[in-house]
C-alpha cells in the first residue's frame, strides 16, 4: 500500500507535527510506504492554490491520502477538499485532532484577507470569525461527508465529531494517541511530591491556575505545601509566548513570585525530544490545567487530547488534569484524576489529596504503565493499516491497470 500523508512535520514546533513524525514511522514500520508531498513545499493558502497543486501531481499511484487536521491549519484542509473533487481519486482520510470541529478557523477567502490586513483590529477579526462561522461549519461538513473515513483519538472526540459533522458514527474510527517504548524508571522518593507541567507555555493552558492552586495550598496548609515542588517545562516560541499584553512568561514568573513560590517552582524550556522521558520520570505526576477558549466555545466544544498526556502514559506516570478537551476520558483508566476546569479550589484539593494519600501516585503510575502497553506506537501503526485496508474498497477507481507500475507522485515531471 502506498499512502500520502498531508501534515506539518518537524522542525515545525507543534504538537501535531510531533504526532505526525511518530505516526509516519509507525505506519511505515507496519508495511506502508508513506509519502510526504507537502514537505518542503510552499504553504498552501487557498482552495485555488490547493487545486493547482493537486492538478500538478499524479495521484494514480497512491492508494490512500491521509491528513492530520487541527490547530486551525488551512493547507491540509484545502488539499483534501481539492482531492475530494477529483473523478478518480485515492481513498481520503483524516485524523481530526480538535473535534468536534475540523478546522475551526474560517476558510472564507474574504475573512483570511481581512485577518491578515494590518489595519483590521484583532477584535474585529474575532467578531467576523464568529459571524462567518456558519459558512465554516458548512465547509467542514461538506468535506467530512466526502471523506471515506475519519479518525478521532478518543471516544468522546469521535462522538462529538460525528454529531457535529452530521456523519454516521460508524464512519469515525477511534485510534488512541500512540505512546513510545521507554525504559521503565522507578518513582522518585514520595517526599517531596514532584509535579510537572509540560507543554507549550502560553495563555490558555491554565498554568496560572496551577500556580494559584499551589499558592492557595501554601496559605491553607503550609506544612503540606512545603512538600510540593513544581517544574514548568516546555516550548517558549516567541510567536506564542508573547501577545498584546507582553511576555506571558514574564507574567507567569511574576505570579510565581507574588504567591511566594519562587523556591518551589523550577523552569525548563525548549526540551530536546531525547530528554523528555527523563524529565517526566524525575517527577511523580503531570498536571495539565487547561482551560477551554471562550471564543471557541461560541463555535463548539473542543474535545481533543494532548501529546503531553501521551508522554505521561509512556513514562508510566499519572496525571491531574482539568476536564477540558477529552482529558477526563484519558485519565479514566485509573491513571489520574480530573477536576472542573478553571476551579482553582478544586485543583488545590486534588493536589492536597495526593499529599495526604501518596499511595495514589503508585497506583496511578501502575495504571499508566498498563495503558502504555496497549497504546505503543507499534500497535497504533498496525491499527491504522487495518483501518486503511477497510477504506480502499469504498472507492471505485480506474487505476487498477497501473497498479504494478513503479513510480512516485510527480510534480511537473519531477519527484517531490
Amino acid at each position: 500500500m502506498r499512502l500520502a500523508l498531508l501534515s506539518p512535520l518537524p522542525p515545525e514546533q507543534t504538537g501535531i507535527a510531533d504526532y505526525a513524525a511518530h505516526w509516519r514511522r509507525a505506519v511505515n514500520a507496519a508495511g506502508v510506504e508513506v509519502l510526504t508531498p507537502l514537505q518542503g513545499q510552499r504553504p498552501i493558502q487557498s482552495r485555488e492554490d490547493a487545486e493547482r497543486w493537486v492538478a500538478e501531481r499524479d495521484w494514480s499511484k497512491v492508494d490512500v491520502v491521509h491528513a492530520e487536521l487541527g490547530g486551525g491549519r488551512h493547507g491540509e484542509f484545502f488539499v483534501l477538499s481539492a482531492l475530494a473533487a477529483l473523478p478518480n481519486r485515492p481513498a481520503l482520510s483524516a485524523t481530526i485532532h480538535d473535534p468536534e470541529r475540523i478546522v475551526w478557523r474560517p476558510v472564507s477567502a474574504l475573512w483570511r484577507a481581512l485577518d491578515e490586513a494590518p489595519w483590521v483590529p484583532g477584535l474585529v477579526s474575532k467578531v467576523l470569525a464568529v459571524l462567518i462561522d456558519p459558512h465554516t461549519l458548512w465547509a467542514e461538513r461538506a468535506l467530512a461527508k466526502r471523506l471515506d473515513g475519519l479518525v478521532a483519538l478518543t471516544n468522546t472526540g469521535a462522538q462529538r465529531l460525528a454529531k457535529r459533522m452530521k456523519v454516521p458514527v460508524a464512519k469515525v474510527r477511534v485510534i488512541p494517541h500512540g505512546t513510545q517504548t521507554l525504559s521503565a524508571q522507578p518513582l522518585p522518593e514520595l517526599s517531596p511530591l514532584r509535579l510537572l507541567y509540560f507543554g507549550f507555555i502560553y495563555s490558555g493552558k491554565g498554568i496560572e491556575d496551577l500556580v494559584d492552586a499551589l499558592g492557595a495550598l501554601r496559605k491553607q496548609e503550609p506544612e503540606l505545601a512545603g512538600q510540593v515542588r513544581l517544574t514548568i517545562a516546555g516550548g517558549t516560541a516567541p510567536d506564542i509566548a508573547f501577545g498584546a499584553g507582553g511576555s506571558y512568561l514574564d507574567g507567569l514568573r511574576q505570579r510565581v513570585e507574588s504567591q511566594g513560590l519562587s523556591e518551589q517552582v523550577g523552569w525548563e524550556f525548549d526540551i530536546d525530544e531525547h530528554d523528555i522521558a527523563g524529565l517526566i520520570q524525575r517527577h511523580h505526576l503531570m498536571v495539565l490545567p487547561y482551560r477551554e477558549s471562550r471564543k471557541l466555545s461560541l463555535m463548539g466544544q473542543m474535545r481533543g487530547t494532548s501529546g503531553a498526556l501521551s508522554w505521561a502514559i509512556a513514562a508510566g506516570r499519572g496525571a491531574i488534569t482539568s476536564d477540558a478537551r477529552a482529558f477526563a476520558e484519558e485519565i479514566s483508566h485509573g491513571n489520574g484524576v480530573a477536576y472542573p476546569q478553571g476551579q482553582v479550589a478544586a485543583l488545590t484539593e486534588a493536589i492536597g489529596a495526593v499529599l495526604k494519600e501518596p499511595e495514589k501516585v503508585k497506583q496511578w503510575a501502575k495504571a499508566a504503565s498498563f495503558l502504555n502497553e496497549q497504546r505503543l506506537w507499534s500497535r497504533t501503526g498496525q491499527a491504522f493499516v487495518h483501518y486503511f485496508e477497510t477504506l480502499r474498497p469504498s472507492i471505485s477507481r480506474t487505476v487498477t491497470s497501473v497498479r504494478g507500475e513503479a513510480g512516485q507522485m510527480v510534480s511537473g515531471g519531477k519527484r517531490p
